[in-house]
C-alpha cells in the first residue's frame, strides 16, 4: 500500500510531455527563428554577392563591364584560378590583376611577387591589408583606420587619376616609405590608391583601397570607368586571377587546424549561436510565473501556502508585490460589503464614494491605504496589513 502510494505520488509529481513542451517552446521557437534569419540573410548575401569581381559575371558586384569596355580598347582579359597561371603570364605586356590578395597563403605570395617584380609589366592589388599587403608590396603597409568617404579627389601627379577625377576609391588607406611612389586619393592625408615603380625601373605595382571601381553597379558613377581602363588597359593583355580553393599550390602550408579550416563567418555564427543560448537560459531562469507549475501529490493547507509565499516575497524583497495582493484581496473582499460589483471592485473612482458612503467619512482618505504607492520597509508592510484588516472589520461591523 505504501509502495503503491509513493509510485503514485512520484508519477503525478513528474512532468508530463504537455508540461515539457511548455517550458521548453520558447527555447525551440527562439532556435527556429534564429535558424530561419541565418538561412534568409545567407540566401540574400550569396546572392548579391554572386559573381563578386568576376570578369564573366554580369551581377552587381561583378566586373563584365569593364572586361568589355577594355575588350573595346584592344586588350585581351583571361581569367585564371591557379597561381602556376598567375605566375606564367606575368610580362611585359600584361597586367596581372590579384582579385582577392588576402585569400592567398603567404608561401603564394611569396611566389607571384617573385614572379611580377621584373616582369616589367603591372600588378594591380584590390584592397590587400596586412599580411599580404607586406609580401606583394614591400613598403607598403595598411592603415586600421578605413575612409569613411566613398568618393576622393586625386590629389596626385598621377596622370590616369588627374584624367579620371573623382571617384570610388575610398576604403583602404595605406602608408609607403617607397621612393617615387605615386599617392592618390588621400582621406585624412593618407592615400587610397597606390602606384609604385618597380625596382629594376620597367613595370609597377598599382594598390586599389576599395573595389568598387570595378564593380557592375558602380562603373557608370564618377570617374570610376575612366579610372579603371586606364589602370587596366596599360598593357595588351589582362590576367584576371581568381584564387580558387582548387589551386593545389594552397595545400603546402604546414598542418592546419580544423579551426583554421573553418571560415571566419562560421566562427562569428558560432558564437552569435552560443550567446543566443545564453541569453535565452538566463531569460527562462528570471521567468515570472507560477512559483510551482506542478500538480502537487498531496493537499497543502491555505495557511502553509501563504506562509510559504509571504517567505518568497520576503527573501526577493518583494514588498510591492506582497502590497499589491494585500490591497486587492481586501478590495474584493469589501467591494459586495458596501454594494460594489466585483468589476468595480479595484476602481477608485467606484470604491472609494461607497466606502465614505457606508463609514460616513471622507473617501478621499482611504485612497493612500487602499491605492497607494509600495511600502518603503518591512515595517510599512506590516503596518498595511494591520490597516487594511481593521478596515475591513469596521466595514463588517458598521
Amino acid at each position: 500500500m505504501t509502495g503503491a502510494t509513493l509510485t503514485s505520488a512520484s508519477t503525478s509529481a513528474s512532468p508530463t510531455a504537455r508540461q515539457s513542451w511548455t517550458r521548453a517552446r520558447g527555447l525551440v521557437l527562439a532556435l527556429v527563428l534564429l535558424l530561419v534569419a541565418a538561412v534568409v540573410m545567407a540566401a540574400v548575401r550569396s546572392d548579391a554577392r554572386h559573381g563578386r569581381l568576376d570578369p564573366r559575371s554580369a551581377d552587381p558586384y561583378g566586373s563584365r563591364a569593364v572586361a568589355e569596355l577594355l575588350a573595346d580598347q584592344g586588350v585581351s582579359t583571361r581569367v585564371v584560378t591557379t597561381l602556376d597561371q598567375a605566375r606564367d603570364a606575368a610580362g611585359p605586356d600584361t597586367t596581372v590583376l590579384i582579385a582577392v590578395p588576402d585569400l592567398l597563403t603567404g608561401r603564394q605570395q611569396t611566389l607571384l611577387r617573385t614572379a611580377t617584380r621584373t616582369s616589367g609589366g603591372r600588378t594591380v592589388l584590390v584592397s590587400p591589408k596586412a599580411p599580404s599587403i607586406g609580401t606583394l608590396a614591400p613598403g607598403v603597409t595598411a592603415d586600421p583606420a578605413v575612409s569613411f568617404d566613398s568618393t576622393l579627389s586625386p590629389d596626385c601627379t598621377l596622370p590616369a587619376a588627374r584624367r579620371a577625377g573623382s571617384a570610388d576609391t575610398g576604403g583602404i588607406r595605406y602608408t609607403t616609405t617607397v621612393p617615387g611612389t605615386d599617392a592618390c586619393y588621400p582621406s585624412d592625408d593618407l592615400p587610397t590608391l597606390l602606384r609604385i615603380p618597380a625596382p629594376s625601373g620597367s613595370g609597377d605595382t598599382v594598390v586599389l583601397g576599395a573595389p568598387d571601381i570595378l564593380y557592375n553597379d558602380r562603373l557608370d558613377e564618377q570617374g570610376n570607368a575612366s579610372l579603371a581602363l586606364q589602370l587596366l588597359g596599360s598593357r595588351s593583355h589582362l590576367v584576371w586571377y581568381l584564387p580558387s580553393l582548387s589551386d593545389d599550390s594552397a595545400a603546402d602550408e604546414g598542418d592546419q587546424s580544423f579551426l583554421d579550416l573553418l571560415p571566419s563567418g562560421w566562427l562569428w555564427g558560432t558564437l552569435q549561436l552560443f550567446i543566443a543560448a545564453l541569453v535565452a537560459a538566463l531569460w527562462r531562469a528570471r521567468r515570472m510565473g507560477p512559483l510551482v507549475p506542478e500538480r502537487l501529490p498531496v493537499a497543502i493547507r491555505a495557511s502553509e501556502t501563504a506562509e510559504g509565499r509571504a517567505r518568497l516575497y520576503r527573501k526577493a524583497n518583494a514588498r510591492d508585490r506582497a502590497a499589491a495582493g494585500l490591497r486587492s484581496t481586501t478590495r474584493t473582499r469589501l467591494a459586495p460589503l458596501i454594494g460594489v460589483p466585483p468589476t468595480q471592485a479595484h476602481a477608485p473612482e467606484t470604491l472609494l464614494p461607497a466606502l465614505a458612503a457606508r463609514l460616513d467619512g471622507d473617501g478621499q482618505a482611504l485612497l493612500p491605504l487602499l491605492f497607494g504607492p509600495p511600502p518603503r520597509d518591512d515595517a510599512a508592510l506590516v503596518s498595511l496589513a494591520d490597516q487594511l484588516d481593521a478596515l475591513e472589520r469596521e466595514v463588517r461591523i458598521s
